[in-house]
């Protein structure tokens, strides 16, 4: 926890000195470094959400993992355009796939930040982007550049979320598909799940069926550590579906966005069948090996994370600016 909670004022000043190295005019695929400079009198938009996103990391690291999700359950469905925030009861929050997402009030507390100081100035999809990339520094990743200028879609559907997010037990080659018709390798695919992984956390109802009747055969999955297995029984027994685990299984390693989760993998310790299977699986593990014995994971996972980013953005006149972002104009 040492790396995750660094002092505030050290945290502070780096922050203020990145956020100032952020701020130039550079242009990729329509979206900008630096778009919102002189676009909300005296303040700095990304500092405003950098102390937010600081506030409620310090109360709770678990906003880490909560919005490294959220990022991603919202750009593989219809790109990464704040869809996942409107209400609904048809909307991508109601299908299961997105169950358990969640980051929603701390997205809604910057918006309302940013509404009062600039009003109609800042999209919700920017917000998200530049939220998840604070989480990430604030829980000892690298400070990465984020490119804004996103607007919001206004349309969410559940169906749309359950057909294109990826499940936990889906195969290798299928997933590098999915990822592939939005612009990602396989070097992001591995990337973005460990990323995510490293800090995340998995409802015991995800893994039932690994720990206890894999594939119909009455006993655990036999991938995975048997350490591993009893230790996880141990908080999710049969009846204990709602209980938590940590996605990272390297003891001291759950809340800090570092390699250990490619580590665990390699040992027979990934929690759900995805995380073990790209271990396994040749199309993935020699990523997964290099990911575990090099130090390329903190410079790599922010570029995935950039190119996440740029899946399927409305600028210019697309789309709106949303007041609220549980809602629609």
């Amino acid at each position: 926890m040492a790396r995750a909670r660094a002092s505030s004022s050290s945290t502070a000043t780096t922050a203020v000195a990145l956020l100032l190295m952020t701020l130039v005019g550079q242009t990729f695929a329509q979206l900008e470094l630096g778009f919102y400079i002189g676009k909300c009198p005296k303040n700095n938009v990304e500092k405003v959400i950098f102390d937010i996103v600081k506030d409620a990391f310090d109360n709770n690291p678990r906003v880490v993992a909560h919005l490294l999700r959220l990022q991603f359950h919202d750009c593989f469905v219809r790109g990464c355009d704040a869809s996942i925030l409107l209400d609904g009861n048809n909307s991508e929050k109601a299908a299961s796939a997105n169950t358990g997402v969640d980051g929603f009030q701390l997205i809604d507390a910057c918006k309302a930040s940013l509404e009062e100081k600039c009003p109609g100035v800042v999209s919700c999809a920017d917000i998200i982007v530049i939220a998840t990339r604070v989480a990430v520094f604030l829980a000892g990743g690298r400070w990465y550049r984020v490119e804004v200028g996103r607007r919001d879609g206004v349309v969410s559907n559940a169906g749309e979320a359950q057909a294109n997010l990826p499940g936990a037990t889906i195969p290798v080659p299928l997933a590098l598909d999915i990822f592939g018709r939005r612009g990602l390798n396989a070097d992001d695919f591995v990337l973005l799940l460990g990323g995510g992984h490293t800090v995340g956390l998995i409802r015991c109802s995800f893994i039932l069926e690994r720990l206890y009747n894999f594939q119909n055969s009455g006993t655990a999955d036999p991938t995975m550590n048997p350490d591993t297995v009893r230790s996880l029984r141990n908080t999710c027994p049969r009846s204990g579906s709602n209980n938590l685990v940590f996605a990272d299984q390297t003891r001291g390693s759950e809340f800090i966005v570092d390699k250990g989760y490619f580590n665990a993998i390699r040992q027979g310790k990934g929690v759900l069948q995805i995380d073990q299977q790209i271990a396994l699986h040749p199309l993935t593990s020699g990523i997964v090996r290099r990911l575990s014995m090099t130090g390329d994971f903190p410079f790599q996972f922010p570029r995935s994370m950039v190119k996440l980013g740029r899946v399927g953005v409305l600028t210019g006149n697309q789309g709106q600016i949303r007041t609220n972002c549980r809602r629609t104009n």
